[in-house]
């Protein structure tokens, strides 16, 4: 089996992709934008053979990658980035090249937030009615019918990037200056209360879910951002029963197969959900790392056997809920990473520092911390997001 891999060096955990797919006796070849030394001795020795280009923005250049790899190694199995950033780099060069998986036509329903919308109705699943908006004049009429606050975020866009929250005419004339009709907008009523949460897995050949869990995080994304937040966000050792249903059902509808699936949801007060965005692909930072040590497992080996028509092993473990959480360097925090190991000893499972691509919105040191109940993710949050008092001196 020939697998090609999209940018094999970044990010940096999503190397081991090429470890394991190599691992299970698959011919591994690179194409990124990186020199070959590089990409350091480990994940030299996965890859096959490694085509740099200059720029994998270069839909053209990237073929004749493709078609060189081709030319010397026979006909291409799949062709996979796993990232968001390149799916329809992904989807392009499969239909050139007639490779399993997705092609551009099928991307539609996982690009554009209003035909996601479509499909979540299709499921059964609640959701916050929306607008597509291409013109300031469809701009005011949206707002006149789905009242302020709203949340405005481009039709097909990657993440919160250029989410615009707008609660006044204030920062409607903001968002008006800023957009410039300059891509189609989707906007949808603000959430009030909502707690973020997510149901997410692993696809088989067939489409079915060998591999389910959730995650919640401590304040949404765009206040994360805007705010400069501390950020923690957990995998639940459980998932809710409700959310689980919703998330199957959906899953049914955008029919996609031997892939990584990531569903935003809102928890409401009442405790529904409404959906949010389907993702076709993991979610991003670390978040494969903490499913993998809060389910004593490593999804990576599994997905390599799933590619090879292998079945996928449950680890038998009991879960745990793990958490991510980070520090940011512009803050003084009362316990730094001595403190924080020396109180979750064996618990805390990996800490590295955040790419700069990821700081902004995340923080800048990460930490994952197991723990068996919610009272221990409680005291892991609070101990690490403490920060130091600020003396005031009185003359």
């Amino acid at each position: 089996m020939n697998y090609i891999l999209i940018s094999p060096y970044y990010p940096s955990n999503f190397q081991s992709f090429a470890h394991r797919l190599k691992d299970a006796g698959v011919n591994v070849l690179g194409i990124g934008e990186e020199p070959y030394d590089q990409l350091g001795s480990a994940l030299q020795n996965s890859l096959k053979e490694y085509y740099r280009v200059k720029n994998l923005e270069d839909i053209e250049e990237v073929k004749r990658a493709v078609a060189f790899l081709f030319y010397k190694h026979g006909p291409i199995d799949r062709i996979e980035s796993n990232n968001e950033y390149w799916l329809e780099l992904d989807a392009q060069l499969r239909e050139q090249f007639n490779v399993f998986g997705n092609k551009p036509n099928e991307l539609k329903k996982v690009k554009y937030k209003s035909e996601m919308k479509k499909l979540f109705k299709k499921a059964d699943v609640p959701v916050v009615e929306g607008r597509v908006v291409k013109t300031k004049n469809e701009l005011y009429k949206a707002i006149n019918d789905l009242a302020l606050p709203v949340i405005a975020k481009p039709d097909n866009g990657v993440g919160s990037a250029a989410t615009f929250k707008l609660s006044s005419e204030e920062d409607v004339h903001h968002f008006e200056e800023e957009w410039g009709e300059a891509q189609v907008y989707f906007l949808e009523p603000y959430v009030e209360g909502g707690v973020l949460c997510t149901f997410d897995g692993l696809l088989d050949q067939e489409g079915n879910i060998v591999f389910q869990t959730s995650f919640t995080y401590n304040v949404p994304t765009l206040e994360l951002v805007k705010g400069q937040l501390d950020l923690a966000y957990v995998i639940q050792k459980e998932i809710d029963p409700k959310l689980e249903a919703y998330g199957k059902a959906i899953v049914k509808a955008f029919d996609m197969k031997e892939r990584f699936f990531h569903i935003e949801f809102f928890k409401l007060e009442n405790g529904d959900y409404v959906a949010l965005e389907y993702n076709n692909r993991l979610a991003g930072g670390y978040t494969i790392d903490m499913y993998n040590f809060a389910h004593f497992i490593d999804l990576f080996n599994q997905y390599a056997s799933l590619v090879t028509g292998g079945e996928f092993k449950d680890s038998g473990a009991e879960n745990q809920f793990c958490v991510g959480i980070t520090q940011r360097d512009a803050y003084e925090y009362k316990h730094d990473r001595n403190a924080i190991y020396e109180r979750f000893g064996n618990s805390l499972k990996f800490e590295q520092r955040m790419p700069e691509a990821f700081a902004e919105l995340q923080g800048n040191q990460f930490y994952a911390i197991n723990a068996n109940s919610q009272e221990e993710v409680d005291d892991i949050i609070s101990f690490v997001h403490e920060r130091k008092q600020e003396i005031l001196l009185c003359i």
